[in-house]
């Protein structure tokens, strides 16, 4: 069985209504309905050329018959089938891409397969020490995709134990072992030297937030000895982590979820931190802020990392509100010369979007703030240059005035 529904050669060709072939030619890697001259009735997944106004042939792609988003581009040349040598080829060069990058032994996660990034539509896998785990984005990505055929090539190609698919429900999220036994209980893992673990069962997105790395170690290298963090939207305590690691006298991770505290104080034990130092706190990130700045509770280092507040265009203007009043809450509980981070995971907000919502919100706050940097997806996590849609992650480091 091969990697993807299969290509013969003899895809069906699709005409486009707008002057998308440059856009195309550069690497943006989606087509809308609205562009095509017409919509036929193909299985999902299926194979598709695309012709320009003219009728000239752009690219090849897989088709889905139903959705807004109706094509995935695979390849800029119309004639290369959408083959095993085609997917083989685009993961070897993933896999290529990450090697020799991070030390494993100090570093063993990290996104191996990066969808559209890598060339590879749809297709996500992370990588847990000796687990994988597997995503496709969506039913037309599972269609076009052999979940079971992908996850026996890189078990054969790595030294990996397990691969396992995560999938979406309604009812959140489900799962299933393709290589292996499912594991049953959390992965342990290494990042930057720290000791940490991935629910790669049931845990949020496959387990961890591997985009985040990056941002971690810049905050742990921020931190001074004795410094006091406040890691808002903390899930099982990453930031956290880094900041007790550099000597932060208290740290307290903060998350709606009983359970994500839970984790986070084992994870922080897990490290040999001192179990004093550290506070976990399940409560509404709003309110918990709110009653801390009309208490006059500050902190040295305050970490704002939310969840994704825009999941589609209609909604940016509320979200931009919300990463405003945020930024304010923010900056009214950090020190006078602190550092706050506020990051965004919402890829329809562009980063000067964000940018001016957390100025604004700083604003509100009566606080001037400078910009220490401004940081995106880490290398494991590509996104194609043409497309902005897919440079999801933004994050500010702000010192704030004194």
């Amino acid at each position: 069985m091969g990697l993807t529904s299969g290509d013969l050669g003899k895809a069906p060709t699709l005409n486009l209504n707008r002057d998308l072939r440059r856009s195309i030619k550069r690497g943006h890697p989606w087509i809308f309905a609205d562009a095509l001259k017409r919509r036929p009735s193909l299985p999902s997944g299926a194979v598709v050329r695309i012709a320009d106004k003219g009728g000239r042939p752009v690219a090849r792609g897989f088709y889905d018959p139903s959705g807004p988003l109706a094509i995935r581009v695979c390849t800029t040349r119309p004639s290369e089938r959408l083959d095993d040598t085609w997917a083989s080829s685009r993961l070897e060069r993933a896999i290529a891409a990450r090697s020799g990058v991070l030390d494993p032994s100090r570093t063993d996660a990290y996104r191996l397969v990066g969808g559209e990034g890598d060339g590879l539509p749809g297709l996500v896998v992370d990588r847990y020490a000796d687990t994988l785990v597997l995503k496709l984005d969506g039913p037309i990505a599972e269609a076009f995709w052999d979940a079971q055929a992908v996850a026996e090539w890189l078990a054969e190609r790595l030294d990996v134990r397990c691969v396992f698919q995560r999938m979406r429900t309604r009812g959140g999220a489900e799962g299933r072992p393709l290589v292996g036994v499912a594991p049953s209980a959390p992965v342990p893992f290494i990042e930057n030297g720290h000791r940490f673990v991935a629910d790669v069962v049931s845990g949020q997105k496959t387990g961890f937030f591997l985009d985040q790395r990056d941002n971690r170690q810049r905050v742990g290298a921020h931190v001074r000895a004795g410094d006091r963090l406040l890691n808002v939207f903390g899930y099982n305590g990453g930031f956290s982590i880094y900041a007790g690691a550099a000597g932060a006298s208290s740290v307290t991770t903060l998350d709606i979820a009983p359970a994500a505290i839970a984790d986070a104080t084992r994870i922080w034990a897990l490290n040999d931190l001192p179990e004093a130092a550290h506070h976990g706190v399940a409560e509404d990130a709003f309110a918990f802020l709110k009653r801390a700045a009309d208490r006059g509770e500050t902190w040295d280092v305050v970490v704002l990392d939310p969840p994704a507040f825009a999941p589609s265009r209609k909604v940016s203007g509320n979200a931009l509100d919300a990463y405003a009043r945020l930024a304010a809450l923010g900056a009214s509980v950090t020190t006078p010369g602190g550092l706050l981070v506020c990051a965004s995971c919402s890829g329809h907000i562009s980063a000067l979007e964000f940018e001016q919502a957390c100025a604004d919100g700083i604003g509100k706050a009566r606080r001037s703030a400078s910009l220490l940097g401004a940081y995106g997806q880490p290398f494991d996590h590509p996104a194609p240059l043409a497309c902005a849609e897919l440079r999801y992650l933004k994050s500010l480091f702000l010192r704030l005035d004194g």
